[in-house]
Parts: structure tokens; C-alpha cells; sequence
């Protein structure tokens, strides 16, 4: 490829479809470059071309000054596309490739249908081209990988016709979705102006003042607007889904904090219904006591008429989103103008009768006496604000139905802030008017003037000619204190003032009938709670979820039946609370987490404000009702627990996660600051298991001394083709990693592709780990087929023991009967589930086939089983599988399938023997002590076996118990043995010789010449002279063997002092030969050595 910048180059005529990205070939020759040079227009900024290396070049050309070619080469996040466009599949020919930029290269540009989630409704999930695929070299003449086809083929990718008709059959034609203003704008109105604004607000004047009151609007426009900021901040960091306030929580503060809130908020809201309802009726039963036309009682009517009521709203909202939000408008029209009657009222004169009442229009002094408060008895400021603050909810109801919502993460912000902004105005304006315009106290009387002579108490009222001062010896039943009527007195237009109470309960209970199911329906389809399946299905064009509808409707009726509220009401109020703490409190702890991830679009929030905002509900909650936020705490936290015990398979990035990282991080980092302390020693051990699942034994017995107190990693070594064993070790890393989490084993997984297992090994030995969590024990399997192995196998097995003696890292082998690895059993399981599969597949497709129509015939099977991958060939297995299967799976396979449980099972009463021979720092003895701490090792007592002088025997043992005394260890029992160097009987040391016979040279019984030509050809066996001069060694391996045969043939586990080989000392194969002396016949046998620094302390 070659690359040329040069300005006659690049000029071309003007395109007849100008786009943003042009793809041109250009006619090199010396007559387009001349003509090229005689254009004087102005020189363009353009990209480096691509170059195709034919004859004729593409180029890739882009021009500043025109924004129209932007404008149209950006059409909702995607490229349009051009004339010149090339197709990602070549039609011609077998070859599968992208032609960015017309260059033939497999690199994609940058696509929103990369970044989609699969299953997203709002388009198709697209795979880019892997790094694989990328990076690998291509066959020749080939331009297609098997990773391209096996995406297509397993429905991760599309071809270009999939994509096409993907496009066409829009998952959300026909839906009804909303903009900010029907969505979001109008309801949060709806709802926050509630029946409070028409009923309560002229009551919280008179009883705080104009400016106290204005404070209470203030506080609690501020808890609901800091929680609006907040709501805004997590709604634009990422697109939204339906759920409302559960799906904010949960995506941020993850399934724990998102379903116990989740539950409670959807239970609010449908509790909510009720209560709006129960407002509505009693406002409805108040008009017909006063036309005398009860139907039974007051109680009776209030049940009637709100049974009818919910039932004509769940109606409303049954018949589709797009009904209700049409009533929602036509509601909000007569709450506008019921407002907008009040303010003109204001303005008209009144008469003799409203004045009586205490209306006299707006009046100075009226407007300076009831600046301050003037409590009654019972009541404070925070009495007050606890009556208000409800009618300042409903910030959540546009959220609330985010999966209706067209643009969410615009809707959300911009219509919750503004409806805060002009509900807010619309509070404080009739507080200011209404406190300007009626006295605290007024009679009724009309007659009650005053008379030229008269005294009067000197308040406003009679600076205007009204004697009001009998209301302070006795109540009366007008004015701000005593008549919640007093916004339709003040109106021009009464009834219109009734109509707006209809409107705010209708409205506000509507749009919690809408919110409850719709919130539950999104909490049901996370399955949190499995029992609640049944609810998340949905039904029509919207998704409706009529289950929900119905549950809320149940719901609602028995709350409307027992037409009771004032003892649920406080709680209600204080689910919401807890739901505007949870919100400020995962903003603050998204910002606080740091993570990459949190980006929102609206930048108009702080973290520490949403702290702020977060305590601030939770101490609103408490001053509303104590007992009904201890109620909502005590309900929160055991949902919490409950969920968090469930632990639901989700993975939502949350806050929460990202925290936890940053948490770790910092430890880890503090960590390093701290040298370490022998008191702190635990073992951090490096397990070579293979994949985990291949011996369990081995992770067993590990993680029974390193959980909860040790660090444990499980390792693997990918021996061969490193480009092979990259892309096993890559496509394998998660999946042997969650099998860890599956069997609630605390364990980390780590590979690495080495061209020799010793050097794989070595590489794990020295990086892994981070910080001062890094492994000081390794922990391997005995090689129990050592005898069979080709020696490169023994000498990278023992090098491994060396190299980690080098790092100065501790060793423990052990060693079971039956060995470890269960590859094969697993691997033959895995053949009888996939041959069970296809059986029963086959099955199915054969009754299928059979149900259909007679003419299709046997060509309808084979299509089918294609389909279902039935007629694929079933690949042979080598011949050990073969083997295995005619066996039945064998004895053989279900002693070692028991003996890889054994360390999962409860032990029984019995003991540890714990053979310490020599002094490895205290390695040898930490271990099955800790062992002796686990619940399924507890009954275990520990035996202490040392070596000693025979003429010492108790001076050695007393010394011995004094040592562990001050190590604070347990024992059962110590035992001196002091003929460990005596020599082993003849049947021992037979079958040792007879072991190590194929290995000898025996280079003393042949000439120099012979001798030295094995030693050259079989440098790995044991010479004659390497036996003499260890034989005492020797001697001792044998004799240990027949003294753990004699005093720990019936301990569960035997924990013995690993012998130590010397460097280009003792051969690998004495030294296999030792370990196998050493552990024959026995239970199960921990061979531990330390690395000699002390892991025990009797210092304090």
C-alpha cells in the first residue's frame, strides 16, 4: 500500500451526491495531474487516501465548510448511505469482507450496532471483527475465519439481507411512545399538584406564616429538586429502560438495593391508588351531604364511590397508555384553569360575605400579620412540614414510565426539573396570595362590623371594619386556621375549584395505577424474586402489563374498603422517601466510585449535594413519622438481606461493583505500604490444578486451609502451539472461573501458554499475585504415573520444586490413593450428555415430523435435523475415552470420582498426624491446625511426631509441649521417635530396590568406556556412586514409611516434612523415588516444606 498527500492528487471534480465520506478512483495519468494544477481554487483539508495497490486508487476524502454533507451523513447515530458505498459481502465470490474506507480490510469502522446489547429492541446487536480475526494472518486467496461464519451461523452476527430485514420489521412499530411534555412534564404536574394545593395550603399559611411557609415549600422543594438532579444525572448516563425509580436504583446500586426498594415503591404506588381515590370520594360524599343525598352512611358511600372510581381508572389504563394520557391532559387543562381561577378571584372585589369570611382582597396589613407563624396548640414547624411534604411528591411519575418514554434520557431531565420549577412557582405564589388576602380568624357573621366607638383588638381585620375578637375565646369556622374551603371562597368560580380537587386526585391516582404495575413488571422480568415470574409477561403493542394492572387493582380495593388511611398514609409517604434517599444516594455513589462508566449527559449535579440530599430524606422521613420510617427501614433491610442471600444471576455494572474495585485497589495498594508481620502469616498458595474442575481434590484440601484467610489461585500451563494454546486459554478463562463461583470455592483462576510446563510454572511462580497478595506456598499433586513417564516429564516435576525453593516459596505434594485428575471421567460424562441430547432431540423432531403433513416427507426430517444439528457426525474420541466407556465407566471411575469428593465431606472423628521432622519455620504445623478450624475438619485431633534421641524421650517430648503450649496450639498427644535411623527391614528395602532397578546404571559392573557412553546417552539414572553416598538417606525414607505404616495407617490425614533434594545433587528420579517410599500405602499425605522463615510466633 502506498500513501500519497500530495494536493494534485486529491482534487477531484465536485461529486453529483456529495457525502461526507467520498470513494473515488483516480486516474493517475499525466493529463488529470495537469489538469489537477491548473485549478486555483481554494486548497482542502482532507485525510490521509487510502490506497488500493491496482491500478486505479481509492481515496477517502473530507471537506470542511459544508455542514449539509455532515448533516446527511449522520441519520440517528447511523451512516447514510451513498452511491458509492461498498457492501460487506462480496456477491461474486466465497470471499467475506469489509471494505472500509474502500480498502479491502477486515477493521470496521465505528457503529452504534457494536455497542447494543443483545436482544436490544431498538436495533440489531452487530459482532465487530474480532482482535483474532484482526490480527491473525489470512489463508491465501482466503479472506474468510471461522470466527466471521460461526458468528453468522450462530446468530451473533447477520448478513446483509438479515440486517435489511431486521431494519424493515421494526420491533417498535405501532407503539405509543411519548415525548417530555405528555410524558413526563404533565404527569409529574399532575402529581405533585395534589389535592394539598386546593385544601391543605391555605390551612399551612395560617398556621406557619407567609415566610415560615415559604421556608416549608423551600425545604421540601429542595429534598425533590436535589432528587430530581440526581434522578436526571443517572437517566442520560446510559439509555433506559422501563422500571422508573426501580430500574435507576438497581442499574446503579445493583439487584440488592434495586429489588428491596423496587418492591416497596410498586406496593406504594398501589397503595397510592387507593388513597387518591379515598380523597376523590370523600370530597364526592362531602357534596352530596350537603344536597342531603347520602345513600347509606358516610363511611358506606366513601367505599361505593371509590370502587366505581378505580374501576373506571383501571379501565382507562387497561385500554392502552395512549387513553390514559390523553385523560391525563384533559385533567391537567382543569387543574390549570381551577389555578388560574383562584389568582383571578384574588383581583375581584369581594363582598359583605366574603369578607365576614375573611377575604378582603390584597391588603398590607393583612399581608404583614400573618408573616409570622402563629401556632396553635399541638402543632410546630415540623408538624406542619410533615402535612405539606406529601403534596411535593411525584417527581418520579414521568420516570416512573421510562419504557414509554421516546427519548428517555432527554424526556426525564427536562420535564422532571421544569414541572419542579413551575409547581414550585405555582406553591409559593397561592401561599404568598392567600396569606395576603385572608385574616387567620374570621366569624361568618356579616353583622359583625365595627361601629363608630367601638374598641377592637387592633388587628387587620379591624383596620377594615370587621370585629373578629371572639374567635380568641371561642373557635370559629372560618379563615386561613379554620376553613379548608377557603381557595374556592377566594375563587371567581367555586365549582371550578371542586373540579381542580377531582382533577389532582383523579390525576395523581391515575398515574399511580399506571406507575405500580409498570415498576413491578420491570422488578418481575429481572426475576429477583422468582416467585413473581408470573407478572413480567406483557401483553399488545405496549408491552401492557394487565397481570400488574390486575394485582394493583386488588390492591387499591381493599385499602378503598377499609376506607382507614390516616395510619398507612405516613408509611406510603415514607416509601417514597426511602425511594428519593436511594436515588440521591446512588448518584453520590456513582460519582464517588469513579468508575469510566459514569458519564452522564446532564452535567448539572454534584455528589456531595446528593449526599446531602440523600440524609436529608432519610431525616424528612423521621420527622413526617418515626415509627413509619422504622417500618420502612426494618421492611428495606430484610428485603435486602433476602435478595442478597438469593444472590440473582445479573450483572448490571453497578456503582456498587465499581467501588468494590476501587476498594480492593486501595487496600492492595495500603497493603504494600505495610511490611509484613509473622502474626499476619497465612498460607497464599498457587495450586497447580489444571482447570480447576479437572482435580477437585486438590482445590479441595487447599482451600480448606487458605478460605477465608488465605489467598488461593487455581493455575493452569498450555503446553504446544502458542497460537493454539492462546485461543484455548482465552476461550476458557471465564468459564473455569465461574465454575469456581458455582461451587463457592474462594479461588482466583490464572493461565498461562509456556512452551514447557516447567517454564509456565516458573512464570506463575514469580508474577503472580499483586502486591503483598502474592503466593509464599505452592501446592501440587503427587505425579503418581512417575514410573511410566518419559524422564523430561520427571525433570520438569521435580524442577518445579526447585525453582520454587529458588523464589523462596514454600512447597506441600499431596498425595491420595486414587490419584487426582478426573479429565477423562468428565470428559466421557461429557459425551454421554451430548449423545443423550441429540437422542432426545431426535426424538422430539421425529414426533414432530410426524404430526405434519404426509408430503413433505423424509426431506422435512433432514431439514429439521439440520436445523437442530442432528445429522452432524458425531467425531470419534481417542482411544483411553473408548477405553473407559467399555468399561461402563468402571470401578475404577467410581473409586476415583469418590476419592475426588473425599475432602468435601464432613471427617469424621479421627486424627491428624502431624509428622514435623525438621524445622521449615513452622510451615508443617500452621497447616493442619488451620485445617483443624474448618467446620468439616473440627473433630480431627491433631497428633505432633518428632524425632528424637531414644535416651531423651520425655526431657524431648516436655520440650515439645512447652513449644506448642506457647504457639497456643491444641494436640492430642506428642510422640518422640527415636529409632528413625535405624535400618529398614529386608521386605522394605527389596521392594525399593526393585523399584529403582529400571533406573540404575550400574556403571561399576561395566568398563570405563561403556560406563561412560550410559552416562552420556542416560544421564537421568541413578548411578551406583550417587546410591552410596545417600544411602543413609535412603535408609531413612524407607524406615519413615514402615514407622508411618506402624503408628498412622488410621489418621485421616498425615501431614509429613518434605525431604529436600539438592541441586545437581540427587537425581530426579531418587528423588521420586524418595517421595514414593514415603507415601506408599497410606491415607491421604500433606508433604509440606516451608521456606525456612518463621510462620509461627509466641510473641504477642
Amino acid at each position: 500500500m502506498s500513501m500519497n498527500n500530495s494536493s494534485n492528487v486529491f482534487l477531484d471534480a465536485t461529486p453529483s451526491h456529495p457525502n461526507r465520506f467520498q470513494v473515488n478512483v483516480i486516474n493517475e495519468s499525466h493529463e488529470s495531474s495537469t489538469a489537477a494544477d491548473g485549478n486555483h481554487d481554494p486548497p482542502h483539508y482532507e485525510e490521509t487516501s487510502f490506497v488500493d495497490e491496482a491500478q486505479n486508487r481509492l481515496r477517502i476524502s473530507f471537506r470542511l465548510g459544508n455542514p449539509e454533507i455532515y448533516d446527511n451523513f449522520l441519520q440517528n447515530g447511523e451512516t447514510a448511505k451513498t452511491d458509492a458505498s461498498f457492501h460487506a459481502y462480496d456477491s461474486h465470490t466465497n470471499t467475506y469482507y469489509l471494505q472500509t474506507f474502500g480498502h479491502n480490510t477486515m477493521d470496521a469502522v465505528p457503529k452504534i450496532d457494536y455497542y447494543r446489547n443483545t436482544g436490544s429492541i431498538s436495533g440489531a446487536k452487530m459482532n465487530r471483527p474480532s482482535l483474532y480475526e484482526i490480527h491473525e494472518q489470512l489463508a491465501k486467496n482466503v479472506a474468510v475465519t471461522s470466527g466471521s461464519t460461526d458468528r453468522v451461523a450462530n446468530g451473533d452476527g447477520m448478513t446483509g439481507e438479515e440486517q435489511t430485514e431486521n431494519k424493515e420489521e421494526d420491533p417498535n412499530a405501532g407503539t405509543v411512545k411519548f415525548g417530555w411534555v405528555k410524558g413526563v412534564l404533565v404527569r409529574c404536574m399532575l402529581n405533585i399538584w395534589g389535592v394539598m394545593l386546593f385544601i391543605r395550603l391555605s390551612w399551612i399559611v395560617g398556621e406557619a406564616g407567609i415566610g415560615l411557609g415559604v421556608i416549608i415549600i423551600g425545604l421540601a422543594v429542595t429534598v425533590t429538586a436535589i432528587t430530581g438532579l440526581s434522578t436526571s444525572a443517572i437517566a442520560t448516563n446510559g439509555f433506559v429502560r422501563g422500571g422508573g425509580a426501580y430500574y435507576l436504583i438497581s442499574r446503579s446500586l445493583g439487584p440488592e438495593f434495586g429489588g428491596s426498594i423496587g418492591l416497596i415503591f410498586a406496593f406504594a404506588n398501589a397503595v397510592a391508588v387507593a388513597m387518591y381515590v379515598v380523597g376523590f370520594a370523600e370530597t364526592v360524599v362531602d357534596l352530596l351531604a350537603e344536597s342531603n343525598s347520602m345513600m347509606v352512611d358516610k363511611t358506606n358511600d366513601i367505599r361505593i364511590i371509590g370502587s366505581i372510581t378505580v374501576v373506571i381508572l383501571l379501565g382507562i389504563s387497561v385500554a392502552g397508555m395512549e387513553w390514559e394520557a390523553k385523560a391525563q391532559v384533559i385533567l391537567l387543562v382543569i387543574l390549570l384553569i381551577a389555578i388560574a381561577n383562584f389568582f383571578i378571584g384574588t383581583v375581584i372585589p369581594s363582598n359583605h360575605e366574603k369578607k365576614s369570611r375573611g377575604f378582603f382582597n390584597y391588603q398590607a396589613s393583612i399581608f404583614a400579620e400573618n408573616f409570622g407563624p402563629n401556632f396553635t396548640e399541638g402543632e410546630g414547624f415540623f408538624s406542619v412540614f410533615a402535612i405539606f411534604f406529601p403534596a411535593a411528591t411525584g417527581i418520579l411519575a414521568g420516570a416512573n414510565i421510562s419504557g414509554d418514554l421516546e427519548d428517555p434520557q432527554d424526556a426525564i431531565p427536562r420535564g422532571t426539573m421544569l414541572a419542579i420549577l413551575i409547581t414550585t412557582v405555582a406553591y409559593i405564589g397561592v401561599a404568598i396570595c392567600v396569606g395576603a388576602c385572608v385574616v387567620r380568624d374570621a366569624t361568618g357573621n356579616v353583622n359583625d362590623t365595627i361601629i363608630s366607638g367601638m374598641s377592637c383588638n387592633g388587628s387587620a381585620a379591624c383596620g377594615l371594619g370587621y370585629d373578629f375578637s371572639r374567635c380568641l375565646n371561642q373557635k370559629c369556622s372560618y379563615g386561613l386556621m379554620n376553613n379548608f374551603q377557603v381557595m374556592s371562597m377566594v375563587s371567581g368560580f367555586g365549582p371550578l375549584i371542586t373540579a381542580g380537587i377531582f382533577s389532582a386526585t383523579l390525576s395523581s391516582a391515575l398515574a399511580s395505577l399506571v406507575s405500580a404495575p409498570k415498576v413491578f413488571q420491570a422488578l418481575c422480568k429481572d426475576n429477583i424474586y422468582k416467585a413473581l415470574q408470573f407478572f413480567a409477561k406483557g401483553y399488545g403493542k405496549n408491552n401492557e402489563p394487565l397481570r400488574g394492572y390486575i394485582l394493583t387493582f386488588i390492591i387499591a380495593m381493599a385499602f378503598i374498603l377499609i376506607a382507614e388511611l390516616n395510619t398507612i398514609a405516613p408509611i406510603i409517604s415514607n416509601f417514597f422517601l426511602a425511594s428519593y434517599a436511594l436515588i440521591n444516594f446512588s448518584c453520590f455513589h456513582a460519582s464517588y466510585a469513579k468508575s469510566p462508566g459514569w458519564r452522564p449527559a446532564y452535567g448539572i449535579y454534584n455528589m456531595w449535594v446528593s449526599l446531602f440530599g440523600a440524609i436529608l430524606c432519610c431525616g424528612v422521613m423521621f420527622v413526617i413519622n418515626w415509627w413509619a420510617a422504622v417500618i420502612t427501614y426494618v421492611i428495606e433491610f430484610f428485603l435486602y438481606i433476602y435478595v442478597t442471600y438469593k444472590k440473582p444471576d445479573v450483572n448490571w455494572g453497578s456503582s456498587t461493583q465499581a467501588l468494590s474495585y476501587v476498594s480492593a485497589l486501595d487496600n492492595a495498594l495500603e497493603l504494600t505500604t505495610v511490611e509484613d508481620h509473622v502474626k499476619n502469616f497465612r498460607p497464599q498458595c498457587i495450586v497447580l490444578t489444571g482447570g480447576p474442575m479437572t482435580r477437585p481434590a486438590l482445590l479441595d484440601i487447599t482451600h480448606a486451609f487458605t478460605k477465608n484467610s488465605g489467598l488461593c489461585i487455581c493455575c493452569e500451563v498450555y503446553v504446544g502451539p502458542r497460537k493454539e494454546c492462546v485461543k484455548e486459554m482465552n476461550s476458557s478463562m471465564t468459564k473455569k472461573q465461574a465454575w469456581l463461583l458455582k461451587n463457592k470455592i474462594k479461588a482466583f483462576y490464572a493461565a498461562v501458554a509456556a512452551d514447557s510446563f516447567r517454564d509456565g510454572v516458573r512464570s506463575l511462580l514469580q508474577a503472580s499475585g499483586l502486591g503483598r497478595m502474592k503466593p509464599n506456598t505452592m501446592v501440587i499433586g503427587f505425579k503418581k504415573n512417575w514410573r511410566k513417564a518419559p524422564p523430561a516429564e520427571i525433570e520438569n516435576y521435580v524442577g518445579i520444586i526447585h525453582d520454587a525453593f529458588d523464589f523462596e516459596i514454600g512447597v506441600v505434594i499431596v498425595r491420595i490413593s486414587q490419584g487426582f485428575d478426573i479429565s477423562q471421567v468428565l470428559q466421557v460424562q461429557d459425551e454421554l450428555e451430548k449423545l443423550e441430547q441429540e437422542r432426545l432431540a431426535l426424538e422430539a423432531t421425529i414426533k414432530d415430523n410426524e404430526s405434519e403433513e404426509g408430503s413433505r416427507g423424509i426431506r422435512g426430517l433432514f431439514k429439521k435435523a439440520g436445523k437442530l444439528n442432528i445429522t452432524k457426525q458425531v467425531p470419534k474420541k481417542d482411544s483411553g475415552i473408548n477405553t473407559i466407556q467399555s468399561m461402563h465407566v468402571g470401578e475404577f471411575n467410581q473409586r476415583l470420582v469418590e476419592a475426588s469428593t473425599q475432602f468435601k465431606k464432613k471427617q469424621g472423628k479421627g486424627t491428624i498426624d502431624v509428622w514435623w521432622l525438621f524445622d521449615d519455620g513452622g510451615l508443617t504445623l500452621l497447616i493442619p491446625y488451620i485445617l483443624t478450624l474448618r467446620k468439616k475438619w473440627k473433630d480431627c485431633k491433631l497428633r505432633i511426631y518428632v524425632g528424637g534421641k531414644i535416651n531423651r524421650i520425655e526431657e524431648e517430648k516436655m520440650a515439645m509441649a512447652s513449644l506448642l503450649s506457647k504457639f497456643r496450639i491444641k494436640f492430642a498427644d506428642i510422640h518422640i521417635i527415636g529409632d528413625i535411623n535405624i535400618k529398614p527391614n529386608k521386605e522394605s528395602w527389596k521392594f525399593f530396590e526393585e523399584m529403582i532397578e529400571p533406573y540404575c546404571l550400574h556403571e561399576s559392573c561395566k568398563d570405563l568406556t561403556t560406563a561412560e557412553k550410559l552416562k552420556r546417552e542416560t544421564p537421568w539414572k541413578i548411578t551406583d556412586s550417587e546410591l552410596e553416598a545417600f544411602k543413609e538417606k535412603i535408609y531413612r525414607q524407607v524406615r519413615l514409611n514402615e514407622l508411618l505404616q506402624e503408628h498412622s495407617r488410621a489418621a485421616n490425614l498425615i501431614v509429613l516434612s518434605l525431604p529436600v533434594a539438592r541441586k545437581a545433587t540427587i537425581s530426579d528420579i531418587l528423588y521420586m523415588a524418595w517421595l514414593e517410599i514415603l507415601t506408599k500405602n497410606l491415607p491421604p499425605v500433606l508433604l509440606v516444606r516451608g521456606n525456612h522463615k518463621n510462620v509461627l510466633t509466641f510473641y504477642s
